[in-house]
């Protein structure tokens, strides 16, 4: 079993930059397909970016280019690096983990949840 516990959301400006984590008790991470995901106010969670046990990356399409999610596998923590921020980013972001080989852009497809960190893009 695995705790998640998200951090580094915050109120930025569009066109800014933050730079969440996701830090890993429990297990270690690199035994796990990890996902990032978002929920804004009224709609539903989406997938984010997930990075497969074997390290590949995948991203949801109006984040590529402008978000990087990676595993520090000696901190044993998950980050999402967001640039270029837009307003439509807003939303509370969370990290998801399984024991699967491959990350999954289906939220239901992951049994570990964070608690989340709020992200507000200012315009």
């Amino acid at each position: 079993q695995v705790q998640l516990v998200e951090s580094g959301g915050g109120l930025v400006q569009a066109g800014g930059s933050l730079k969440l984590s996701c830090a890993a008790s429990g297990r270690a991470l690199n035994q796990y397909a990890m996902g990032w995901f978002r929920q804004a106010p009224g709609k539903e969670r989406e997938f984010v970016a997930g990075i497969h046990r074997n390290g590949i990356t995948i991203y949801k399409d109006s984040v590529k280019g402008r978000f990087t999610i990676s595993r520090d596998n000696a901190k044993n923590t998950l980050y999402l690096q967001m640039n270029s921020l837009k307003p439509e980013d807003t939303a509370v972001y969370y990290c998801a983990a399984d024991l699967r080989l491959w990350a999954s852009g289906d939220p239901n497809e992951y049994y570990f949840w964070g608690q989340g960190t709020q992200v507000t893009v200012s315009s």
